[in-house]
């Protein structure tokens, strides 16, 4: 039996921090960060635009069997991983509320798991990254050596997401905010293909009531402790 692969998989519920301690954490250990729910997004905003339901499909399967999709590090002083799709950046839009709802149903489709799965773990198949989604533990890389499930409150992760929007300018109604974040839940945990749920060897970290650079202080001790067991 080989040993696991040098990658960090993050998994947990929309707006529990996965991205902000995946930048984090990859920064510190040297890793690459894969931003995979910037690639569900990419591929919900690209079939809205050209009028695709979240429904499979010929034209969707034409669309899959040619995107192209680049994921780019964030200009200096930014956040965000950059998103290309057909060689045209998404800006801002593709992080609203809304995209991520629409996200959440295409990334149901058997169809377009199927291929943002394989692209994943392509760019992964050399390790040393950081991952982070909603079934990365437990199918994109379920050899990683480590695995960790990101977890918060709804109400809590509602008034993260509220702070980071208006940190942006835009106004926020934080209860249709909340709303919006315990259906996504629902509609991930509930999915019959690759629902939301922690993989059975994942440590399991509640961020409702510690901030971010603690989150990334307990991972990084745990992957420090044991990191003889995976290949170098």
């Amino acid at each position: 039996m080989s040993p696991p692969k040098r990658i960090v998989t993050i998994d947990g519920p929309s707006g529990g921090g996965k991205s902000t301690v995946s930048r984090t954490l990859a920064a510190k250990l040297h890793f690459t960060y894969l931003d995979t729910g910037a690639m569900y997004r990419a591929v919900a905003y690209q079939c809205r635009k050209l009028g695709l339901p979240a429904e499979e499909g010929p034209r969707l399967a034409e669309l899959l069997a040619s995107l192209r999709m680049e994921l780019l590090p964030p200009l200096p002083g930014g956040d965000d991983v950059r998103v290309l799709v057909e060689g045209v950046e998404i800006g801002p839009e593709l992080r609203t509320p809304e995209m991520g709802m629409l996200a959440s149903q295409y990334s149901a489709l058997p169809m377009v798991r199927t291929t943002l799965t394989r692209l994943q773990q392509e760019i992964g198949s050399a390790g040393r990254i950081v991952a982070e989604g909603r079934d990365i533990g437990t199918v994109v890389f379920p050899d990683a050596a480590w695995k960790f499930f990101l977890d918060a409150s709804a109400e809590v992760r509602a008034r993260r997401r509220a702070a980071q929007l208006r940190s942006k300018g835009e106004t926020v109604d934080e209860q249709a905010l909340l709303a919006q974040i315990i259906k996504r839940d629902k509609d991930d945990r509930e999915r019959s293909l690759a629902p939301l749920v922690a993989a059975p060897d994942a440590v399991i970290i509640d961020s409702s009531q510690i901030p971010a650079d603690e989150v990334v202080a307990r991972m990084h001790a745990h992957i420090l402790a044991t990191s003889c067991f995976c290949d170098q």
